[in-house]
């Protein structure tokens, strides 16, 4: 075992650029999960602010009884 063989460098740099390169199908990936992520605390900090305006609910009459004469 004498350390990094020429091929173990070949296998490095291939790596690197699979992973780093420009262009490539992974760096698309993960600029699309960055995409989502920021997103996703946006959506969070939209979700504490206050509301525009509360809405005012009211109870509704209750119904009339009617006598049913068969």
């Amino acid at each position: 075992m004498m350390g990094l063989q020429p091929w173990h460098l070949i296998i490095i740099v291939v790596v690197v650029l699979v992973v780093f390169g420009g262009g490539g199908k992974l760096s698309g990936l993960m600029g699309d999960a960055a995409k989502g992520i920021k997103a996703f605390r946006d959506g969070l900090k939209d979700e504490h602010a206050p509301a525009e305006k509360p809405v005012e609910l009211t109870a509704a009459e209750p119904p009339v009884k009617q006598d049913v004469k068969t």
